[in-house]
C-alpha cells in the first residue's frame, strides 16, 4: 500500500495514461467488458481475490473535473460495475472505490472504478 501512496504523491494530471493505451489496444488486457463507453479488466495489482477496474473511454482526469454532461457516463460505469461483479461471482457483496487526487491515492489520472470482492472488506477502509 505504501507504494500506491508514493505513486499517487508523484503522479501528475495530464497527458496519456496506461488506460488510454489499453483502450486503444496498444497494451494488451484481458477484458471482462467492453462497450462504446467503457472497458473493464482485472487490476494487475489486485487487493482482493477479485479486483477489476471499470474505465471510461472518455479521458476524464479526476472526478472533480467531471462535468454535468458526464452524469450519464458516470452512472453507466456503476451499472457496468454491478453487471461485471455478478459475472465474476461476487454474489456476497463487493466494494466500489474511486480515488480522487493525491490524498485519495489517485495514481492514474484517468478516472476509474476499483471493484473488489471475494473476501470480507474491512471498515474503515483508509
Amino acid at each position: 500500500m505504501a507504494d500506491e501512496i508514493a505513486k499517487s504523491q508523484a503522479a501528475l494530471p495530464g497527458g496519456d495514461t496506461i488506460f488510454g493505451k489499453i483502450i486503444r489496444k496498444e497494451i494488451p488486457a484481458t477484458l471482462i467488458h467492453e462497450d462504446d463507453l467503457c472497458i473493464a479488466f482485472p487490476d494487475i495489482a489486485a487487493q482482493a481475490p477479485t479486483h477489476f477496474l471499470v474505465v471510461p473511454k472518455k479521458p476524464i482526469t479526476q472526478l472533480s473535473k467531471a462535468e454535468d454532461c458526464d452524469a450519464a457516463l458516470l452512472g453507466h460505469l456503476m451499472i457496468v460495475a454491478r453487471k461485471c461483479a455478478a459475472q465474476m461471482g461476487l454474489s456476497n457483496g463487493y466494494r466500489v472505490v474511486l480515488n480522487e487526487g493525491p490524498d485519495g491515492a489517485q495514481s492514474v489520472y484517468h478516472i476509474h472504478l476499483h471493484v473488489m470482492g471475494g473476501r470480507q472488506m474491512s471498515w474503515p477502509p483508509g
